[in-house]
């Protein structure tokens, strides 16, 4: 049998019209095809034509090891798995144990936010216990890297990738940081508050902690030094445990979810971080309600959603609102403006209920043992009952979905571009989480690109994690 000859480019454009299995079944079939398949042209058209976007810089600085080919085939590979979800095949699951308490928070220091991480940095993820201790591990090797002197019980934590520090609060008030790598000591701060509620902040290449006490008042301190910049009073002796960050970093949202006649206050980053001597801090009083859960929508720059008290009665509602900051000549006025609302028909008590967002108009929320999904506009587009009892965590990528629950499960979902339905979600597999004779279930889940992290109630007291890795 012989094969036509054609000039490389005319093959080339003959190939733009196959997938990415044909193009692999044509690269065997002579020298000059091969030659036309491999093009980096037709594989970089593959990738962005499957997944929008792809991180070019890294694949362009090291051309040799970052083919658009490879990176089309390991993502595709590793999507694959994390979609599956096949025990053995598609990951492996270590078990991290060493806490002699209760988990109280888990983040990863260190992540594989790329299919370029993927290939050559291994994550670590760090767990705050009331043991008093932090604790490092390398979730590949499942050990544990390094753990801090015992201190009083921590009640928060949060770790910077960034500057590769951690920290946490304990239950007298007492903030430290330490160094991601070795677990080194470099600052502490007293705060005075038995619950601190920690969000780190960046801010024009300086970094920042925010610290919302249990008397209601929003403290900023420098990172790493851990020195006072500021201090706020929000709310008045009512613990200020809602503290975000807009993705434009240019405001601050603090709320207490313990009172249903306080409203949501937003403060100008600037003003907070940088404050100028006998000038008015800039924030904004919200013109609703209480504050069961909020959230900034990732591909907005100052876009947020609040679930407060409507009306008479227990009920709920959503409302979105557009933070803005208008400029006159002698002041500067925040300014919130509705963009959407509407009220949600929940069944389950409302006191743990968690509020996610993908994209700019995609809402996530928890009811009890399901989770619900709408639009901006208050539709309904999903409703999943996967979980026997409720769901107690919820962590949101760009490709999927994690929610852990105390049925000691973890349900993955993942997203799907539907041509005529728009973003849909779709409930793919469990995980378990080991014995129901031995755990009270999951607490909390977190997640990166390429593995899922939660932490496992022990009836014995002393929590573990659950490290899940997929493979590609």
């Amino acid at each position: 049998m012989s094969v036509c000859v054609l000039p490389l480019d005319c093959l080339i454009s003959v190939f733009t019209f196959l997938d990415e299995d044909d193009l692999i079944t044509a690269s065997y079939v002579c020298k000059e095809w091969h030659e036309a398949a491999e093009t980096p042209w037709l594989w970089r058209e593959l990738c962005l034509h499957r997944w929008g976007f792809c991180n070019l810089s890294q694949l362009l600085s090291d051309a040799d090891r970052y083919t658009w080919k490879r990176y089309y085939l390991r993502r595709s590979s590793l999507e694959m798995s994390m979609k599956s979800g096949r025990s053995g095949g598609d990951y492996t699951c270590k078990s991290l144990k060493g806490h002699k308490g209760r988990v109280i928070s888990i983040a990863y220091l260190v992540e594989n936010n790329t299919i370029q991480n993927s290939w050559n940095s291994a994550p670590i993820v760090c767990s705050a216990s009331s043991d008093g201790t932090v604790k490092a591990w390398d979730i590949h090797k499942g050990v544990n890297l390094w753990s801090s002197s015992g201190q009083n019980p921590l009640t928060a934590m949060f770790t910077d990738p960034q500057q590769c520090v951690v920290g946490a609060a304990d239950s007298t008030g007492t903030i430290k940081l330490w160094k991601g790598k070795t677990g080194e000591e470099l600052a502490s701060y007293s705060s005075g508050s038995s619950q601190s509620t920690l969000l780190f902040f960046s801010m024009d290449r300086s970094s920042f902690l925010m610290v919302g006490t249990a008397l209601g008042s929003l403290l900023a301190l420098s990172s790493p030094l851990l020195s006072e910049v500021s201090r706020h009073v929000v709310c008045d002796s009512f613990r200020l445990n809602v503290l975000l960050s807009s993705p434009d970093k240019k405001w601050i949202l603090t709320a207490s979810k313990e009172s249903s006649d306080f409203s949501p206050k937003v403060f100008w980053s600037q003003s907070v971080c940088c404050p100028v001597k006998d000038e008015d801090t800039v924030c904004l009083n919200l013109p609703v309600s209480g504050c069961s859960a909020a959230v900034f929508l990732p591909s907005q720059p100052a876009r947020l959603a609040v679930i407060h008290s409507e009306g008479l009665g227990n009920q709920k509602a959503l409302t979105v609102f557009d933070l803005s900051l208008k400029k006159s000549k002698y002041k500067e006025e925040p300014q919130a403006q509705q963009v959407e609302s509407f009220k949600l028909d929940l069944s389950h008590s409302h006191s743990d209920m968690i509020l996610q967002a993908k994209g700019n108009s995609t809402i996530l929320v928890t009811d009890g043992n399901d989770l619900k999904v709408y639009t901006l506009k208050g539709a309904l587009i999903a409703n999943f009952k996967d979980h026997l009892q409720p769901i107690v965590s919820l962590c949101v990528d760009n490709f999927r979905v994690v929610t852990a629950s105390r049925d000691l499960s973890l349900r993955v979902l993942t997203w799907r571009n539907d041509r005529d339905k728009g973003l849909t979600l779709e409930s793919q597999y469990h995980l378990l989480g080991g014995s129901h004779t031995m755990s009270r279930g999951f607490t909390q889940v977190t997640c990166d690109y390429a593995s899922i992290v939660a932490s496992v109630e022990s009836v014995d007291g002393k929590d573990a994690l659950k490290a899940y890795v997929f493979n590609s």
